[in-house]
């Protein structure tokens, strides 16, 4: 087979363009290829630690900014309830004034109502009294025909008002 016979004879040339190609994509590869392949690596390694670093301090930011948040919340419930707690305590005041106006005024009224009851209850008894003086002379009179004695039957009828 003449394509067999040839071998040896290309054999040594084969060899040498052979390591010609693999040393030009050696060094192709190699050495203009992979340091790019290993920047762009570097790169991406550098700027993933750096987002996860950006990242991180953006995190304790807002923490810090939830802590603030939360203690100016707590301040302010805080005042809320001294606020609240100040106005019901005023509320209180206020009502327990207006109650004590109320009661004294209250009581004022329900005094001059029980002396006006008495008043007209003197009054009424005095004008009792009288009618029954009267009425008392005119059934003397009536009776046994004597005119008695005004101060007398006053004094009596009083008595018998007075024990029932």
């Amino acid at each position: 087979m003449p394509q067999l016979d040839q071998i040896p004879e290309i054999y040594a040339s084969q060899v040498f363009w052979l390591a010609i190609v693999f040393a030009l994509i050696y060094f192709g590869i190699g050495k203009a290829m992979v340091p790019k392949i290993e920047r762009t690596m570097e790169d991406r390694s550098a700027r993933i630690s750096g987002d996860l670093a950006a990242a991180e301090a953006a995190r304790d930011a807002a923490k810090a900014a939830d802590e603030a948040y939360q203690a100016g919340l707590d301040a302010a419930r805080a005042e809320a309830l001294r606020v609240t707690a100040g106005a019901k305590a005023q509320a209180a005041t206020a009502a327990e004034a207006k109650l004590k106006a109320a009661t004294a005024a209250d009581e004022a009224r329900l005094a001059d109502a029980t002396r006006s009851i008495a008043e007209r209850e003197q009054a009424a008894i005095g004008e009792i009294e009288a009618a029954t003086v009267e009425a008392v002379e005119a059934i003397v009179a009536r009776v046994s025909g004597v005119a008695v004695d005004r101060a007398s039957v006053e004094q009596k009828v009083k008595a018998a008002l007075a024990h029932g």
